[in-house]
Formats: structure tokens, C-alpha cells, sequence
């Protein structure tokens, strides 16, 4: 019998790729979900959205995750990404289905000194608004519901990012956008992290909810480097040499505090017997062929 699996924010950045990575899948029955579909903020809506679908599987990647403007509306970031994640943890519970839902490294508070990557068991300590409300929407699930997946993840970017307007925009598309421009770039140099891309990330949750091992993960892909380094080598992939100057994140001055170091370890992945992503490295040259670079 088909697994009928909702995706919410089917038409994202990790969206899309969810959807082809599990329509892949002869055995499972996909039923994506966008804002037009349903609001996830919108309680009632979402109940009986997901009541009439009644999936087996729910995977919610709907979030408020501009994290500067999260500090001067703070209560529309709760809502996205604590209350609305709640609702759905209690709506899968009602169900019995699993509910997969995404956070991400800025739950860390990343000390500049430090380099050791976290694991599922550090203690987390967030830094901004966006920050502490995706830790409360991990333990709005992790308290509601014991059949869940919740993935911590960190810099995302893929294909759909290229045709989503420019607040949404992945840092790989807006970089490669104004190096059209001929403006002179600022990148941070002092935010260490690894950034993942979507496709990767999708096909590794394809594989972990096809097990039982709830719990909390991390998923990124592998390595790590400051923002900096990473738009050396999109830039060096791309074959285009603009103007790039690195800054601290004292000179960039973003209403939100970032974690200095935010690398992800996988140790989670590794008990559950699977085996971790390619490098960022290996990830990025991929995306980067497998799109037509216009600058």
C-alpha cells in the first residue's frame, strides 16, 4: 500500500527538491502543499487540510527565515515558527503520522574560538529572535509527539532559489546576481559554517524517513568554510571574477547576531546507519554545472 506523504512549502527552495526526490518513489503518493493550498498560520485551515489528505508522513518546511527582519517582527516569526509548528505537531498526533520538520545551526551561539562542530546533544544557546524561535518550534515537536524527525540544517540552496524573488533569493543565486551587476562585493569572513545544498538534503531525508529512528539530526553536507571562502569558489566555479572584498560581521552590521561557528556534526545519521553527505565543495561544483551561469 502507497505511503501518502503532504509537503508543505512545496514550491521552496527544499520544497521542490523533496518533491522530485520522492516522486522518485513508486510506493508513495505525494500531495504537495503551498501557501495557496494552505497557510500553516491559519490553524483550523491546516487541520482540516492535512484531516482530508490524512498523509502518513508530513514534511513542513514552511518557516519565517529572514532573520534580520525576524528582530523587528518577532511576533510573526513565533507564529511561522513555534505556534503554526505546534498546531502541526498536535494535528500529526490526532493523525498518527510522522511529522518531519527543519531548524537550522543558529540555534548554536558559536563562539568565535571555538572548533569543535556540534552534536545533536549540545546544549543549545541562540542569539536572535529567528534563532530562538525555530529552538522553540524543535521543542513544540520534540514535546508533542514522539514520532518526528527534526533536522537541523545550515545555509541552503538550490535550484528554486534562482526564481524566487530577492528576499528569498539563496546566498548562491544573489551572490551570482550581482556579480552581474559589476558592484563591488562585501562577503563576512568570520561566520564559519557549511552551507548544503537542497538537493543533497533532500535526498538524504528520502532515505532517513524510510526508517524508524525518530530523533533530532543534524544534515549538512560535509567541511566547512566562512562565507567568504565559499563565494571564492562559487566565483571560481562560475568562472567570473568580480570585485570581493572580505569583512567582519562588525563592519557588516546586520540587525541580527549570526554564530561566529555553526558547523553541524552527524552523529545521529551515523547511528541510524547512514552514511553522511558529499562535501560542500562536491555539492556546489554540481549545482554549479548543472545550471547555465548568465553573467
Amino acid at each position: 500500500m502507497k505511503k501518502t506523504i503532504a509537503v508543505i512549502g512545496a514550491d521552496g527552495q527544499l520544497g521542490t527538491d523533496l518533491l522530485a526526490a520522492l516522486e522518485d518513489a513508486s510506493d508513495q503518493l505525494v500531495v504537495p502543499l503551498t501557501i495557496s493550498d494552505m497557510n500553516v498560520c491559519d490553524f483550523e485551515q491546516t487541520r482540516s487540510t492535512l484531516m482530508v489528505n490524512s498523509p502518513d508522513i508530513v514534511i513542513n518546511t514552511a518557516a519565517f527565515h529572514r532573520v534580520d527582519e525576524c528582530e523587528t517582527r518577532s511576533e510573526d516569526a513565533f507564529l511561522t515558527n513555534a505556534a503554526a509548528v505546534h498546531n502541526l505537531a498536535r494535528v500529526c498526533k490526532d493523525m498518527g503520522s510522522t511529522l518531519v520538520h527543519f531548524s537550522t545551526d543558529y540555534v548554536f551561539d558559536g563562539a568565535p574560538d571555538r572548533a569543535l562542530p556540534f552534536s545533536e546533544d549540545d546544549r543549545p544557546d541562540p542569539k536572535s529572535v529567528y534563532a530562538i524561535s525555530k529552538l522553540a518550534g524543535e521543542y513544540a515537536v520534540r514535546t508533542a509527539w514522539e514520532r518526528h524527525f527534526v533536522v537541523r540544517t545550515c545555509g541552503l540552496y538550490g535550484r528554486a532559489g534562482a526564481y524566487q524573488s530577492n528576499a528569498s533569493r539563496s546566498f548562491v543565486e544573489t551572490m551570482l546576481g550581482l556579480a552581474r551587476s559589476g558592484k563591488p562585493l562585501k562577503v563576512v569572513n568570520d561566520q564559519r559554517l557549511t552551507p548544503t545544498a537542497t538537493v543533497d538534503l533532500a535526498a538524504k531525508l528520502v532515505e532517513l524517513i524510510g526508517t524508524s529512528a525518530y530523533g533530532l539530526y543534524h544534515i549538512t553536507n560535509t567541511g566547512s568554510c566562512t562565507w567568504y571562502e565559499f563565494a571564492v569558489e562559487l566565483f571560481r566555479l562560475a568562472g567570473v571574477k568580480p570585485d570581493l572584498q572580505a569583512v567582519t560581521s562588525a563592519q557588516w552590521n546586520s540587525p541580527a547576531k549570526r554564530p561566529a561557528y555553526s558547523v553541524l556534526r552527524h552523529d545521529a545519521l551515523r547511528h541510524a546507519g547512514l552514511a553522511p553527505l558529499r562535501s560542500w565543495q562536491e555539492a556546489l561544483a554540481s549545482y554549479i554545472e548543472g545550471r547555465q551561469v548568465d553573467v
